[in-house]
C-alpha cells in the first residue's frame, strides 16, 4: 500500500513538475521601458498635492542643476533609442526639441527640456513621442454637455481631493514628506518615489478619500477619468513603432508611474525595467 502511495504521489509531483509556469508561454523578445516618474520642476501646482513655496527648488541654480546633471547621466544608463513624455500632441515637442538643440529652451525649468530634450540631445535622438490624452469622461462631457448634464453633475459632485478621513490624512502626511529637502540630492529623491513600494502607495491614494463617494460614483470617477487616461497614455506608449531591440524611456508624473508600472509590468509586449537597478 505503501509503495502504490508512493508511486502515485511520483507521478503527481511529475505532472506538476512539468506544467510550464505563465511566463513561459510567451516566448516574445520584450521591449525595455523605463519609467521615470517626476515632480514637476516648474511647480504648476495642478495636481492634488500642492508644493509650498518654501519648499520648491529651483532647478537652474547652481546647486540644484549640479544634480539634474548627476540624474541624467543616471538616467542616460539606460540607453533609451526613444523619449515619450507627458505632453499633448499640439504642445509641438519635436518642434521644442528642435529649437532646444539650437540653443534656445534652456531656461526652462519643466521637467520635459530639463530631462527628456536634454538626454535626447545629449543622446543624439531626433524625436519625442507626445503620450498623453483625455480621458473617455472628457470625451462623454463634450458629446453630452458635461456642465449641462444633471448625470454629470450628480457624479463628480464633491469629487475634489479634499478628503479629511484617517486614510487621506496618512496620505497628505505621505505627500508633505516627499519633498527635494528631506533627501540628499534629486537623484536619491527619485529612486525613492520611483520605487515598487512608493508606487503601490501612491496608487493606493486613489482607492481613498472621493473614491468613496456614494455608492460607486468615486469608482467611477477613478474609471472614467485618471484610469481610463492613463490607460490611453499606454496606448499612446503601445503605438510608438518599436521592435525588441528598442529602448523606450517614459518622461511623466509620477501619478502616471504608479499606474503606468501596473501596465507595463502585466503587458507581455513589455519588460519593466526598475529605476534603481541601473548600472
Amino acid at each position: 500500500m505503501k509503495t502504490l502511495l508512493y508511486t502515485f504521489l511520483l507521478c503527481l509531483s511529475t505532472v506538476i513538475s512539468a506544467q510550464k509556469k505563465p511566463s513561459e508561454y510567451f516566448t516574445n523578445q520584450k521591449t525595455k521601458v523605463l519609467v521615470v516618474g517626476s515632480f514637476h520642476f516648474d511647480y504648476p501646482n495642478l495636481d492634488a498635492h500642492k508644493t509650498e513655496k518654501s519648499d520648491q527648488v529651483d532647478v537652474l541654480s547652481p546647486k540644484t542643476a549640479k544634480e539634474v546633471t548627476e540624474l541624467i547621466n543616471y538616467i542616460k544608463k539606460f540607453k533609451p533609442t526613444k523619449i515619450a513624455i507627458e505632453a499633448w500632441p499640439n504642445w509641438n515637442a519635436n518642434q521644442k526639441l528642435k529649437e532646444y538643440k539650437e540653443g534656445k529652451h534652456t531656461n526652462q525649468r519643466d521637467e520635459r527640456f530639463q530631462i527628456a530634450m536634454r538626454i535626447a540631445k545629449e543622446l543624439n535622438l531626433n524625436e519625442l513621442y507626445s503620450i498623453d490624452a483625455n480621458s473617455v469622461l472628457d470625451d462623454l462631457g463634450e458629446k453630452f454637455g458635461k456642465k449641462d448634464s444633471l448625470y454629470f453633475k450628480n457624479l463628480g459632485a464633491d469629487y475634489d481631493f479634499l478628503s479629511d478621513d484617517i486614510i487621506s490624512k496618512q496620505y497628505n502626511n505621505f505627500f508633505k514628506n516627499t519633498e527635494r529637502k528631506n533627501f540628499q540630492s534629486i537623484l536619491d529623491l527619485f529612486k525613492f518615489m520611483n520605487s515598487k513600494e512608493y508606487h503601490q502607495y501612491e496608487y493606493g491614494a486613489y482607492l481613498s478619500g472621493d473614491f468613496k463617494l456614494r455608492e460607486h460614483d468615486g469608482a467611477d470617477m477613478l474609471a472614467l477619468y485618471w484610469y481610463d487616461r492613463n490607460l490611453r497614455m499606454f496606448r499612446n506608449i503601445q503605438n510608438i513603432p518599436h521592435t525588441s531591440e528598442d529602448r523606450i524611456l517614459v518622461v511623466a508624473g509620477n501619478g502616471h508611474a504608479s499606474v503606468l508600472r501596473q501596465l507595463f509590468t502585466s503587458s507581455p509586449e513589455f519588460d519593466y525595467i526598475e529605476f534603481d537597478s541601473l548600472k
